[in-house]
């Protein structure tokens, strides 16, 4: 029961920036008086804002201020073209300043925040993986991941073929970490496949909240369809790879590793 009261303390904390943007999402859908400020312009400096808080109090640290500024850029690039007048996945439907094109510059750090929970998990539970694949060959998956999210537009849409490459390459990792003093296990795919429904719960809460609304919401909000926990979990793994670009996975060959680091912490 310790350990599980700290898993939840853990993960709330891991969560932080991005259950900052979550709560201000909710409460500025109903409440939000600055009129010589759009919303969204708003939601904007308060991010950055808070960005700057975390690395000042050393809550974030800054190789996790590097990764959400990755995911900014490579987020931002692919929201240019996913509300492209031509494409129009989805849109913003509110104005705003600063942006580009039809993106609000917010937009950005939605997909930041999932880049700052896993660099953040990394670092809280003191990840370790077994059976993990060569870092070329996820590198390799990942760009074909992300050139998919473009290109599906176009020619056929190979996100399954991608899934399916996924289980291949990491259906055998496990996942190793630590509440408190022990090392527990679990497969990676797992992981990923919760984390990706948790961003699901929060993609329906934003568009719930008018951040941004697919086209079948446009006449009155119903909740996203179950179908996009396969683009999740693609970003999922998408987000892990660029992180681990960062943090380099530790690899372990034996549990018997864990066991000495666990007495090595406790004799320290």
């Amino acid at each position: 029961m310790w350990e599980f009261w700290l898993f939840g303390i853990k993960q709330a904390s891991a969560c932080i920036f991005g259950g900052f943007l979550l709560a201000l999402m909710i409460i500025t859908r109903f409440w939000y008086p600055i009129d010589f400020l759009y919303r969204y312009d708003f939601l904007f400096l308060a991010a950055v804002a808070f960005q700057i808080f975390l690395l000042i109090t050393r809550l974030e640290s800054p190789k996790e201020a590097i990764v959400i500024l990755i995911f900014h850029i490579v987020a931002t690039v692919m929201e240019l073209f996913k509300t492209s007048e031509g494409i129009r996945s989805w849109q913003y439907p509110e104005p705003f300043v600063i942006g580009i094109g039809n993106v609000p510059l917010f937009a950005g750090f939605m997909y930041s925040a999932v880049g700052s929970y896993i660099a953040r998990v990394w670092r809280i539970f003191d990840f370790r993986y077994s059976s993990y694949p060569p870092l070329w060959s996820t590198i390799v998956l990942v760009t074909l991941i992300y050139a998919n999210f473009f290109t599906h537009h176009y020619v056929v849409d190979i996100r399954w073929l991608l899934i399916l490459a996924s289980l291949l390459m990491f259906g055998k990792v496990m996942i190793y970490f630590k509440m408190d003093t022990i090392h527990r296990h679990m497969p990676l795919i797992i992981g990923w496949l919760l984390v990706a429904l948790f961003i699901w719960f929060a993609e329906n809460l934003a568009t719930f909240s008018n951040v941004w609304i697919y086209p079948t919401q446009k006449l009155q909000w119903h909740m996203v369809s179950p179908s996009k926990l396969t683009a999740w979990y693609l970003l999922m793994m998408l987000s892990f790879v660029l992180v681990s670009l960062v943090n380099r996975p530790t690899i372990i060959k034996e549990k018997s590793e864990l066991t000495h680091d666990a007495s090595s912490e406790q004799i320290n």
